[in-house]
């Protein structure tokens, strides 16, 4: 991509992105810090070790949706993976800029995949509540289905049973069903004056049974430490809050590891920051994936497998800061089949998901991890794909991906078509983490061609009503749809609904995979490899 074109693009990503970050805005900032509370980003920070990167996850959720209840950004929630006293943890702040941390939609589904990835890799969970509820208006949306709201309570109780840690701060307001959340952690604290817990509030209880009481009296830090026992630890504020959590950290027991094997690391051949120069603005236009594969591993241990076989896509083994992994990446450019024959480049054949499952198994038997590379446009079709068995190759390749059981890292780079999407490890496949350039698109097909279809059946049912379709009509009938489609197939469309944990830039990506692995590295549960039924 032209280096002026990657940094406009990034630079638009980080501007919508500082705002986000803004939550509610800065009048509702100050309001919580006229209430002796910090924001939920300050939080956090306050947490983190000094050293520590924070890998937030779904910083995009929720992006322009709900804009008719005046937006939620981040879907009131932040959420990531940060070192506290050393030891990987995953946070989680309520924002009480946004709609005082009420509970929306999108919220339930964000603290359910931070609950994922921590129950995944074995990673300690700290809760900072301060949540209104649900969202009333929404909550047909949010409380009864099995991944709505009720689904976190479900899942303290197994994480729990896991013997992964959670730690539960309430620093705010917590009520209703969220009060099982820190009464449901291993231990819970609450701040005096502004933390308060209960299963109704002060209004409802009298509407309900008559009973007058004021809301500290019903749930507050001295009710629930020195009366019911609910909470574990009373604080004054929120730094001697804060610093306790560290203190509770610091004593957990050690983690367990998986044994991944990591050497010391080695800077890659390419910089990270001159891998993306090449990748061209035009996703038709062909690039060699091997360069991206410079400016990610280790330089000199890349071992590609079975090169000459399958040229679609590259498969090998190599290490990315120390940490030994495997390698599935689409290949773009056009290449020669062993017939001879020319293939499209980001297309999968026959050949290609045949060695792309028995790699996958190799890494199985070998217990290392797997990062997949995605810029795929689909599997290839046609009289000799389909003679050639490519629905039998292509089952092959995704029921690999499926039973896999070493941790699973995808990134999408460019296009992530159709089935393509599925044998390249996308959501529904059960990736570890996964996270897309600003240059990725996610759909069923790309926008010209699904526009292309979509206007045709538009077009073909108005003929059948006997309406005329004059050649403006089809082409305005053609702009609209592509429009639409478009917007659908952008990253930030996807973000949004946490299709993927996030929008990347594509220098970080090297780190990203690491810390990944990092965190892979502390479950040592890796089950046993198996394919079921599985034709050859």
């Amino acid at each position: 991509m032209s280096e002026n074109w990657y940094s406009s693009l990034m630079d638009t990503l980080r501007k919508t992105e500082e705002e986000i970050k803004l939550g509610g805005g800065t009048a509702r900032i100050d309001k919580e810090h006229k209430k002796g509370k910090m924001t939920a980003r300050e939080r956090i920070d306050f947490l983190l070790d000094e050293e520590s990167v924070f890998d937030e996850i779904g910083l995009w959720a929720a992006y322009n949706m709900y804009e008719e209840e005046g937006g939620c950004p981040s879907a009131g929630v932040v959420a990531g993976i940060g070192s506290v006293q050393g030891r990987r943890c995953m946070l989680l702040a309520n924002d009480a800029t946004v709609k005082a941390g009420a509970w929306f939609p999108m919220t339930a589904k964000k603290n359910l995949r931070a609950q994922e990835i921590a129950m995944e890799n074995h990673l300690p969970l700290i809760y900072l509540v301060d949540s209104a509820g649900v969202y009333l208006p929404m909550q047909d949306e949010i409380f009864p289905d099995k991944e709505h709201f009720g689904r976190i309570f479900r899942n303290n109780a197994v994480i729990s049973a896991k013997g992964i840690p959670q730690i539960a701060a309430i620093m705010g307001s917590c009520v209703a069903g969220g009060a099982y959340l820190p009464i449901m952690s291993d231990e819970a604290l609450i701040v005096d004056g502004t933390g308060s817990v209960f299963l109704a509030g002060s209004y409802l209880v009298k509407a309900a049974i008559g009973e007058e009481v004021d809301n500290e009296t019903l749930g507050g830090a001295t009710t629930h430490t020195d009366i019911s026992g609910v909470t574990d630890y009373k604080m004054k504020d929120d730094t001697e809050c804060l610093q306790t959590i560290r203190r509770l950290v610091k004593n957990l027991g050690p983690s367990e590891s998986a044994g991944f094997t990591r050497h010391t690391p080695i800077q890659p051949e390419i910089d990270p920051e001159e891998m993306v120069k090449d990748f061209p603005e035009d996703r038709n236009r062909p690039y060699d994936v091997h360069k991206v594969i410079q400016g990610l591993v280790d330089a000199e241990t890349f071992i590609e497998y079975k090169k000459g076989y399958g040229q679609t896509l590259v498969t090998g083994y190599a290490r990315i800061d120390g940490w030994s992994v495997g390698i599935v990446a689409n290949q773009r450019k056009v290449v020669k089949s062993k017939q001879g024959e020319m293939q499209i480049g980001g297309v999968i054949y026959s050949d290609s998901a045949d060695k792309a499952a028995r790699f996958i198994m190799n890494c199985n038997q070998k217990k290392i991890p797997i990062t997949f590379l995605q810029d795929v446009t689909g599997f290839m079709i046609g009289k000799r794909s389909e003679h050639g068995g490519i629905i039998k190759d292509g089952a092959k390749m995704v029921n690999a991906v499926a039973n896999s059981t070493v941790p699973k890292i995808t990134i999408i780079t460019g296009n992530s078509y159709g089935a393509g999407n599925y044998a390249m490890c996308g959501k529904a496949y059960d990736p570890r983490y996964i996270y897309a350039w600003p240059t990725a698109q996610i759909a069923v097909m790309g926008g010209t061609q699904a526009a292309k279809v979509l206007t045709q059946i538009k077009v073909s049912s108005l003929e059948k009503k006997g309406k005329e379709i004059s050649d403006e009509d089809r082409n305005a009938i053609l702009e609209k749809i592509k429009s639409r489609y478009d917007t659908q197939t952008d990253v930030r469309y996807a973000a949004a609904r946490l299709w993927v944990d996030g929008i990347i830039d594509p220098a970080d990506t090297r780190m990203k995979i690491s810390r990944a692995i990092t965190d892979a590295n502390h479950n040592p549960d890796i089950e046993e490899f198996k394919t079921g039924v599985m034709q050859v």
